[in-house]
């Protein structure tokens, strides 16, 4: 036998049961009534904000990605380095050093009544020698990791006066007073030197410059690196296509510490002069890196990768 009842909420419900019905209505509202001023709107609002957060994490993570992403080229840039030049040391220094010897040795056995064309022509021969073999050690040089157990600013000046003996070039150094310099980690370190180095180099090869300024700047969140140069400008496509492969690793070197690269002319007087059109308008790049990137917990040493 079937004992369920089944009620009826209406006009013929109980009036006990349509007086708890009534009652749960005036609670609700009553509870409604009670709600903090604004909550509604503050709801709509977050349901509003959902989407954004959900695109701002999407960017945080592509960020994160392009960070990692430009952390492997800058590891992989400074590997080749390093295999390059053990390559020329071991093979072309190799090569170079036995030529020398059989220079030595045709001098040697020139016979006395030998022309005098033959002994000026090893000579020639010798000269030739020693500068590919001074060039091929300053290659090398570049090439390795620089020590910077002296920190940045030390290695900078160091290499900037190195530079400026070797190619000629007038070339300052100025650097901000700023103690975290002193802190950077020796990747972070090896990344504003390998921006500097290329940067100077590129002035050397393309810019036609008389001289190079290199400063070091610093604000709350930056660490700026700037190369100015008087030479002739990014006029020329050319000359932006030769330099595309170093400037991809110095931006690479930019991005792996939250930062970035930009290269352009150097700012023209604001007067024009009566020799504005012959004005060399030269060339600054402005290299940044984020502090708070720099002086994170280190990652493993290229050097020590590198030579596996």
């Amino acid at each position: 036998m079937d004992t369920s009842t089944v009620v009826l909420i209406g006009a013929h419900t109980p009036d006990s049961i349509a007086g708890d019905a009534d009652d749960a209505r005036a609670a609700s509202r009553h509870l409604a009534g009670t709600r903090p001023a604004g909550a509604d709107a503050a709801l709509r609002r977050a349901v509003d904000l959902a989407p954004l957060s959900a695109e701002l994490a999407e960017i945080e993570r592509l960020r994160a990605r392009v960070r990692e992403l430009a952390t492997e080229v800058a590891h992989a840039h400074e590997a080749a380095r390093c295999h390059l030049a053990q390559e020329l040391h071991d093979n072309a220094g190799a090569e170079l050093t036995a030529a020398r010897f059989a220079l030595a040795n045709i001098d040697t056995w020139l016979p006395a009544g030998a022309p005098p064309q033959c002994a000026a022509s090893l000579a020639v021969a010798r000269r030739s020698l020693d500068a590919v073999a001074s060039a091929t050690r300053e290659v090398i040089d570049e090439l390795h990791p620089p020590a910077l157990d002296s920190g940045i600013v030390h290695t900078l000046s160091q290499w900037t006066g190195s530079f400026a003996a070797r190619t000629g070039l007038r070339t300052s150094f100025v650097c901000a007073a700023d103690a975290r310099l002193t802190r950077l980690p020796g990747d972070a370190a090896l990344a504003v030197f390998r921006v500097a180095q290329e940067a100077l180099n590129n002035v050397a090869k393309h810019a036609r410059a008389s001289g190079a300024d290199v400063r070091l700047e610093t604000d709350a969140e930056h660490l700026i690196l700037v190369v100015a140069d008087d030479g002739i400008g990014l006029k020329r496509t050319s000359r932006q296509r030769e330099q595309r492969f170093g400037l991809s690793g110095m931006r690479a070197r930019c991005e792996a510490f939250d930062g970035e690269l930009s290269v352009a002319n150097a700012c023209r007087p604001q007067q024009p002069t009566p020799n504005a059109r012959n004005a060399r308008p030269g060339t600054a790049i402005h290299a940044r890196f984020a502090w708070r990137a720099l002086l994170s917990t280190p990652q493993p040493n290229v050097r020590r990768r590198a030579a596996r």
